[in-house]
């Protein structure tokens, strides 16, 4: 067990600046302490990846990441074999008998020529622990990938046809995450622990911009949020999420600003726009009206 109750989860967490909420601290703990996969569902840029990331320093663990996507393989997630060196190995070993030397066969499936990829190095024995594994957007692998992580997440074990079963020393610390772009399998979902990570409300996105903006003032932080709130409100503009939020903060703070300007603000539109033409809409006086709105409302605020 690495963490002995939920309020030590949250101070964990907390030291590493991830903003969790205690339901989400609950499940992380008995997904530890039950040697559980904690599978999180939610919208891209709620911080899903930033937990595990965060998990791993926090405990000083070893971070391993699988990034899924269509056409996901055994020989990228799990392992394949150094084929250079297995025919190295054994044109070596046909020179020496052509010399006239004694040479035994070589092993070419000695486990020096397997490859481990995160899932087989994930089982391998650590002295900082066992690591934390990232399985990363999960929904976007195929089904038939999904299904190879049944046996994997059952027993933490990898059959390796030429050299048996590897098995973990000490279950790794599985997070797997999905946007949703598909349904999970209820045999995926069994096999985990379950939470879904909603879009915060404006408070919490705010504590989350504090924590992960070192430096930003607060006056700074409140007004990024609103801002990415209300303009996500509009017609015209598609925004993101709270990495966005915090990508903003830590860019006006970087450049001396601490407070929202209508001008540095068209500056850095890339930033929460990832497309020209949302750009182009957004320049004109609706970005500069919704900044003198949230600033006005700002300085009534601190003003009352």
């Amino acid at each position: 067990m690495v963490e002995s109750s939920p309020d030590s989860i949250l101070a964990l967490l907390g030291r590493g600046h991830y903003v969790a909420d205690r339901a989400l601290a609950t499940t992380l703990h008995l997904a530890l302490t039950l040697n559980r996969a904690l599978l999180l569902e939610g919208r891209a840029g709620v911080g899903k990846t930033a937990l595990a990331r965060t998990l791993a320093t926090a405990l000083g663990r070893r971070l391993l990441a699988l990034h899924c996507h269509e056409g996901l393989d055994l020989a990228h997630a799990v392992y394949e074999w150094n084929v250079p060196a297995q025919l190295l190995e054994l044109r070596l070993t046909q020179i020496a008998k052509g010399k006239g030397a004694p040479a035994e066969t070589p092993d070419l499936f000695d486990p020096r020529y397997l490859i481990r990829r995160p899932l087989l190095e994930a089982l391998s024995p650590d002295p900082a622990g066992p690591p934390v594994l990232l399985i990363d957007e999960i929904d976007r692998a195929d089904p038939a990938f999904e299904a190879y992580l049944l046996e994997f997440l059952t027993d933490f074990a990898v059959s390796v046809p030429e050299a048996g079963t590897i098995e973990a020393a000490a279950p790794p610390i599985v997070i797997i995450t999905s946007n949703r772009t598909r349904p999970v399998s209820d045999a995926l979902k069994r096999r985990c622990l379950y939470h879904f990570i909603p879009d915060p409300d404006a408070p919490t996105e705010r504590r989350i911009v504090e924590a992960r903006a070192p430096g930003a003032f607060e006056r700074l932080s409140r007004m990024v949020v609103e801002a990415v709130k209300r303009v996500q409100r509009t017609e015209n503009a598609a925004l993101g999420d709270v990495a966005e939020a915090m990508a903003w903060t830590n860019t006006l703070f970087h450049i001396d600003k601490t407070e929202l300007d209508p001008e540095r603000v068209s500056a850095i539109l890339n930033l929460i726009m990832k497309y020209q033409d949302e750009m182009l809409r957004a320049e004109g006086s609706e970005i500069g009206q919704v900044v003198k709105r949230i600033r006005a409302e700002v300085d009534a605020l601190e003003n009352a």
